[in-house]
């Protein structure tokens, strides 16, 4: 038996490879025929540059039908695929390559004055460019190549995709997803959520992430259907594509935008099926409006980077505002405390998982590994939560040191890091604070330094936009004498969340 995750996407395939699995903006269609053609081109060409099974693949593009298949094609060969934020700059992108040593990057177009001679410069021989209208140099090495491909075959336990997630220390830890991890949890999600063979979804999130790539995705490939496919989320055209959709995934930031808007009404959603949120904490006041405004209950979901979904709500039964459910079949769920021993119920602890879901560590990190098991092989994620007496999960807060701005997590080691390099500046902490829109927007507080020219806010902005991923960039710099510290010395955080805070000064 081949367990390659493209064999099983395949196996569920329609019989009509004729039936779009694309619909884009323009009302063109890709078929999951066009699928099958343009994964074995792109299988063929890496096999004809000499890459093997196992070999790394990072691809930093903007979102694109293209970009799709280019995964899947990744997958098809045997390769590791490796997906980096469209919005990182040349300084995070380098360290992603010396970690992971790929043996074949893909850039955008505008990237490729920095990107080929840092990937020449690490021995990176096969450097692509793929823009967001299917144009580059993959396309045209891929053009000529075999429109058939035996798909390579892997063990659950091969690698599929390599995803880096920033960490505490600023330095950014690559979890390993393996063939089954992505097929246990695809299985369970589509089971979980009911997806039947008229359901269209319509996929407004990125490519980069689990979310869309691997929740979203990966549904419709084992559903075989189609999935109406933009670039980017907008809330009018979200609406109206409602009209002849089924099923939409988003971030509490999306909600917040849809229910901006006058048009969204039970009639606009009279034919949607199911509204899923997940990658940020959803608001219970945002969960309630919206079913206020359409009559439909967003079913809220928890995962990560590193294990995929964990819990959801469930599809038939109470959808709890501010829980995310109880844990997903195969999945196991527990609320610890220091002891590690199990906390009762409604109590608040340290929240660790096992299932076949749950990545097998990170790239090249055994020390960590070994920090992140127990020894009978559940996962810290990090989190803390509480569990109540039927088994629904509630999120308290997090123990790691992580803000979760737009759906995305930024760490800010990385960020305090970055700020006290620039000139005038001391020291830095920085937080997250409650935004309407973002769930928590990045602030940084500075201590500036006492002699030589004073650093304002305007110029730590400006200087971290050249450095950071825009969704890294703080919203707002703070200046203060000093930092809040506790008798052990550690900056007091708490203190500067609570400062801070946006709803305070408006009180």
């Amino acid at each position: 038996m081949n367990d390659n995750l493209y064999a099983l996407f395949e196996s569920r395939f329609p019989a009509d490879r004729a039936n779009p699995l694309l619909i884009l903006e323009s009302g063109a269609t890709v078929s999951y025929g066009e699928a099958e053609r343009w994964a074995a081109r792109y299988a063929s060409l890496f096999a004809s540059r000499g890459l093997v099974p196992g070999d790394r693949i990072a691809v930093q593009v903007e979102k694109s039908p293209e970009a799709l298949l280019l995964y899947l094609g990744c997958l098809r060969a045997g390769l590791v695929y490796l997906p980096l934020n469209s919005a990182y700059h040349e300084r995070e992108v380098r360290y992603f390559l010396e970690n992971a040593e790929p043996a074949a990057v893909v850039g955008q177009p505008a990237a490729l004055a920095w990107l080929e001679p840092l990937a020449s410069g690490l021995g990176i021989a096969n450097v692509f460019s793929l823009d967001t209208e299917g144009g580059g140099t993959l396309q045209q090495a891929a053009h000529g190549m075999p429109e058939r491909f035996e798909t390579v075959a892997r063990s659950r336990d091969d690698l599929a995709a390599i995803l880096y997630t920033s960490g505490t220390t600023g330095r950014s830890k690559g979890a390993m997803l393996t063939h089954g991890n992505l097929a246990s949890n695809a299985r369970v999600l589509h089971r979980a959520w009911g997806f039947r063979p008229e359901d269209v979804l319509v996929h407004m999130l990125p490519l980069f992430h689990v979310h869309g790539l691997f929740v979203a995705g990966h549904c419709v490939l084992l559903n075989g259907t189609a999935m109406r496919f933009h670039r980017k989320f907008d809330a009018k055209r979200a609406i109206a594509d409602f009209a002849r959709s089924t099923v939409f995934m988003g971030v509490p930031t999306l909600y917040t935008r849809l229910l901006a808007e006058p048009a969204l009404t039970r009639a606009a959603c009279a034919h949607m099926r199911l509204f899923t949120s997940g990658s940020a904490p959803l608001l219970a006041e945002t969960h309630q409006e919206f079913q206020g405004r359409t009559g439909h209950r967003i079913l809220e979901r928890y995962g990560m980077t590193e294990t995929g979904m964990l819990t959801s709500n469930p599809l038939e039964g109470d959808r709890r505002p501010g829980s995310v459910g109880p844990a997903l079949a195969e999945v196991e769920v527990r609320v610890v405390d220091d002891a590690g021993k199990d906390c009762p119920p409604a109590s608040i602890g340290h929240v660790i998982v096992r299932g076949p879901n749950v990545f097998p560590g990170y790239w090249r990190m055994p020390e960590r590994n070994a920090e992140e098991f127990t020894v009978d092989g559940f996962f810290r994620t990090g989190d803390l939560g509480s569990l109540s007496q039927d088994g629904y999960l509630t999120i308290a807060g997090r123990s790691k040191d992580l803000i979760i701005s737009g759906g995305y997590n930024v760490y800010p080691k990385e960020i305090e890091a970055a700020i006290d390099e620039l000139p005038g500046v001391q020291e830095s902490a920085v937080v997250g604070v409650p935004h309407p829109d973002f769930g928590e927007a990045v602030t940084a507080v500075v201590v500036p330094r006492r002699e030589g020219p004073a650093a304002t806010e305007g110029a730590i902005i400006a200087a971290l936009k050249d450095k950071l991923a825009n969704f890294k960039v703080p919203k707002r710099v703070y200046f203060v004498d000093e930092l809040p510290r506790n008798t052990m010395g550690k900056v007091q955080k708490n203190v500067l969340r609570e400062r801070f805070d946006p709803r305070k000064a408006a009180q």
